[in-house]
C-alpha cells in the first residue's frame, strides 16, 4: 500500500519520539504501515483520535491528535468539529465524550474496563442518597454514564476539591475512590462520605517504596496521584492529577522525578521533557494497555457494534447535567 519512501519517512518521524522510550528504528519500521494507514483514514473520515496519557507510546506519538487526562480530552471532544471521535482509552471516557457529543459517532478501540468504574452501580448510589438525603453527590469522572446520571456533579482528580467546596451542601457523598476521598478530607471542612472503590494501579504503591526511592535519590521530587493511599501521599512532595504532575515537572528546577502513577505518564515525560530524568518504578494499567494500534485501525475501517458507544437519551440528559455542573463550578 505504501512505497518504501513513505515507510522510511514515517519511520524517522516515529523514531524521533519513540527512541526516548527505548524503541529502535526497526521497531518503528514495523508499525510505520499501521500508523500511516490510521492517519490517512482518520483524515478521510474526518475523525479525531484522543489518547489518554496512560496509553502506549506508539499510540500517543504515532496516531493521537491530542493527549491528556480524562478532563482535558473530554473538553477536546466537546470542542471538536470532527464527525467521529475515536477515544483511545477505557470505556467510561468514551462514554463521557458521547454524553458531551450525542450527535457524533464515538468509537472505543477496545472494550476496556476500569476497576474504579466497576466498583459502584446505580443501585449503590441510590442507596447512599437514601441513607444521606441532605448530602450532595459528587462522582469522580472514572464512573459509568449510568452512575454519572445519578449524581449532582462530576469531578476529576484535578478539580475535585474545587467542586466539593463549591457545592452548596455541607455533606458530600464522594464516589467511588476510597483513597481520594480520604486524601481530600483534610483539605475541606465539609464531611465526605466515601465509597470502597480503588484503582488497581495506584493501590499497588506503598510508602516503603517511596521511602526507598527518597533514600536512593535524595534530590528527586516525588509526585503522587491522588488515587494513591494516604500513606503514600504523606511521603510525596506533591499530590495531584496527571496534568498537575506534568505541570509540576515543567515548572520545577529539579531534574529528577518519581511519578507515582501509571507508566504512561513517565513515558510522556521521557518523550516531551528530555531534560528531566524519571527515577523509581511505575505501574501498568491492564485496562489501558489493552488497546493496540490494530484496534484503532479496525474501528476506523469498520467498527464492530461493541466499539460504537451508544447510550439511552435519558442517561445522556441526566449525565450531561452533572458534567455541565462540573464545567460551571470549575471556572
Amino acid at each position: 500500500m505504501f512505497v518504501p519512501k513513505q515507510i522510511n519517512r514515517e519511520t524517522e518521524r516515529l523514531f524521533t519520539k519513540l527512541e526516548r522510550v527505548g524503541w529502535g528504528k526497526s521497531d518503528c519500521t514495523l508499525i510505520a504501515p499501521l500508523t500511516l494507514e490510521i492517519n490517512l483514514l482518520k483524515r478521510k473520515k474526518n475523525a479525531i483520535i484522543l489518547a489518554h496519557s496512560y496509553q502506549t507510546p506508539d499510540i500517543m506519538y504515532g496516531v493521537a491528535d491530542f493527549l491528556g487526562d480524562s478532563y482535558a480530552l473530554s473538553m477536546r471532544a466537546r470542542e471538536t468539529k470532527a464527525n467521529t471521535i475515536v477515544f483511545s482509552s477505557v470505556h467510561f471516557m468514551a462514554e463521557t465524550a458521547k454524553i458531551l457529543n450525542p450527535k457524533k459517532t464515538v468509537l472505543v478501540p477496545a472494550v476496556a474496563g476500569c476497576s474504579l468504574a466497576e466498583s459502584i452501580t446505580t443501585y449503590d448510589v441510590r442507596g447512599l442518597k437514601k441513607a444521606y438525603p441532605n448530602a450532595g453527590v459528587v462522582c469522580y469522572i472514572n464512573t459509568t454514564a449510568n452512575v454519572k446520571a445519578e449524581c449532582d456533579a462530576v469531578c476529576t482528580s484535578g478539580n475535585a476539591l474545587k467542586i466539593i467546596e463549591r457545592m452548596p451542601q455541607k455533606e458530600i457523598i464522594f464516589l467511588p475512590d476510597e483513597f481520594m476521598a480520604k486524601n481530600l478530607q483534610p483539605l475541606t471542612r465539609k464531611k465526605l462520605i466515601g465509597w470502597k472503590g480503588r484503582c488497581i494501579v495506584h493501590e499497588e504503591f506503598s510508602p516503603k517504596t517511596v521511602k526507598e526511592i527518597r533514600k536512593e535519590y535524595p534530590n528527586a521530587k516525588i509526585l503522587a496521584h491522588s488515587e494513591c493511599s494516604p500513606a503514600v501521599i504523606h511521603e510525596a512532595d506533591m499530590m495531584g492529577s496527571t496534568k498537575q504532575m506534568l505541570d509540576y515537572v515543567d515548572a520545577s528546577k529539579n531534574e529528577e522525578f518519581m511519578l507515582v502513577t501509571e507508566c504512561g505518564l513517565s513515558d510522556r515525560v521521557r518523550v516531551e521533557k528530555p531534560g528531566k530524568k524519571i527515577v523509581g518504578s511505575c505501574a501498568l494499567c491492564p485496562y489501558m494497555k489493552k488497546i493496540m494500534l490494530k484496534d484503532i485501525l479496525e474501528c476506523l475501517k469498520s467498527p464492530r457494534p461493541e466499539q460504537i458507544i451508544t447510550l439511552p437519551n435519558d442517561i445522556i440528559k441526566k449525565a450531561k447535567k452533572s458534567l455541565d455542573l462540573m464545567i460551571k463550578l470549575s471556572k
